[in-house]
C-alpha cells in the first residue's frame, strides 16, 4: 500500500522526476492502484457561469481585462440556465459538474444566486464544483452551507515563478482561500499548469506545494497550457519551442503527482484537445484518472463527448461510478 506522507522534500520530488520513464510510470501505477481501480475514469463537467472582464493579470488566462483575446464580459448566468446545463452534463454522464466565474472574488450579493445554484445541482445528484477566485471564510461556510462537495483554486505554479506569470495577487492569497475552503469542510481542488515556461525545478515545487499541505487535495487538476493569442503568455511563447510542454515531460509531471498525492483524483485537464490518444493513454496509465468532458473549457476548445467514448473504448476504460477515496474516508469519519 502506497503511503501517504505530507513531508515530501524537493529533493525527493526532483528524484522522481529523474526517474527513467519506465520506471517512474510503473511507480506511478503501482500507487494509483493502491487506492483507485486502474480502468475507471471520472467524468466531470465544466461551465462558465460568467465569462470575461476579471480585473487579475493571469499571463495564461484570456479572460483577463490585460488580455486582446476577444473573449466578452458576460454577466453571471440565470441560475435556470445553470441548471439545464447541469441536466444536459448528468445525461451525458457526467459526475462531477464544475462552474466557474471569472471573478477575483465574488462580491457579497452574488452570494444568494451562487448558494441557489450549488442547491439546484446538487439536487440532481450531480457534485458540485465551483471556481470563484478568492473566498472570504465567511464566503466559503455559505457555500459549504449551500452543500458545494468542491472547491477549485489551482496555485498555477510554483511560488518562485507564480510572480512571473501573475502579479495582481501573491501565492500566499491562494493559499489562504485553500485553507478557508478546508476549513468549512469544503473538499479541496487545486492543481496547476505545465508548459507557461516554467522550468523542471518550478514544476518540483509546484507538486511539492500541494504535496506538503496539512491535507492532499482530493482533487488535483494537470493542465497543459494553451497559448491564446492576446494573451500575455500566449504571445510571449507564440511560435517558440515551449509553445507546447514536451509529451514525456508532461506525463511526468502527471506521474509525480499520482505518487505524491496517491489518494487524490488527479484530473488530466486543459490542453487535452491537443493531446495524441497515445499520450492520454500514457497519463491514465501514469494515474491520472478525472477529466472534463465536452466540446469547451470556460473559454477553451475540449475533446468532446464522442471523441472520449471513442477513446475510453479504446483503451478499455468506464465512467467511474463509485466514490472517490478521499470523500468516502471523510464520509466514514463524519459517521463514526
Amino acid at each position: 500500500m502506497s503511503v501517504i506522507r505530507n513531508d515530501w522534500q524537493r529533493e525527493d520530488i526532483a528524484a522522481l522526476f529523474d526517474l527513467p520513464f519506465t520506471e517512474l510510470l510503473f511507480q506511478a501505477a503501482t500507487a494509483h492502484r493502491a487506492y483507485h481501480k486502474p480502468d475507471e475514469v471520472q467524468l466531470c463537467t465544466l461551465l462558465s457561469i460568467k465569462t470575461g472582464g476579471c480585473p487579475e493579470d493571469c499571463g495564461y488566462c484570456s479572460q483577463s481585462v490585460h488580455a486582446d483575446s476577444g473573449v466578452e464580459a458576460t454577466k453571471l448566468m440565470d441560475v435556470r440556465q445553470v441548471l439545464q446545463s447541469a441536466a444536459q452534463a448528468k445525461d451525458a454522464g457526467s459526475q462531477r459538474f464544475c462552474m466557474g466565474a471569472a471573478w477575483r472574488n465574488p462580491k457579497d450579493r452574488d452570494m444568494p444566486a451562487i448558494v441557489e445554484i450549488v442547491k439546484g445541482v446538487r439536487n440532481m445528484g450531480l457534485e458540485t464544483c465551483m471556481t470563484l477566485g478568492m473566498l472570504t471564510p465567511k464566503q466559503a461556510d455559505m457555500l459549504a452551507d449551500a452543500g458545494l462537495d468542491y472547491y477549485n483554486h489551482n496555485i498555477d505554479s510554483s511560488p518562485e515563478y507564480y510572480e512571473k506569470a501573475i502579479s495582481t495577487r501573491k501565492m500566499e492569497d491562494r493559499l489562504d482561500t485553500l485553507q478557508n475552503v478546508r476549513d468549512s469542510g469544503i473538499h479541496v481542488c487545486s492543481g496547476g499548469i505545465i508548459g507557461m515556461g516554467e522550468t523542471r525545478e518550478d514544476r518540483v515545487g509546484f507538486v511539492h506545494t500541494l504535496a506538503t499541505l496539512e491535507k492532499h487535495p482530493e482533487s488535483v487538476p494537470v493542465n497543459a497550457l494553451v497559448p491564446v493569442k492576446g494573451t500575455i503568455l500566449g504571445d510571449m511563447l507564440a511560435d517558440t519551442p515551449m509553445a507546447k510542454i514536451d509529451d514525456i515531460e508532461f506525463v511526468r509531471t502527471v506521474a509525480v503527482s499520482r505518487i505524491t498525492m496517491p489518494k487524490s483524483m488527479v484530473r488530466l485537464s486543459a490542453g487535452r484537445e491537443s493531446m495524441s490518444e497515445a499520450t492520454q493513454a500514457l497519463c491514465f496509465m501514469a494515474g491520472a484518472n478525472s477529466i472534463f468532458t465536452g466540446d469547451k473549457l470556460l473559454t477553451a476548445p475540449n475533446a468532446g463527448d464522442d471523441s472520449d467514448a471513442a477513446l475510453f473504448e479504446r483503451l478499455g476504460l468506464k465512467a467511474l461510478e463509485g466514490e472517490e477515496p478521499l470523500r468516502a474516508e471523510k464520509a466514514l469519519e463524519a459517521v463514526g
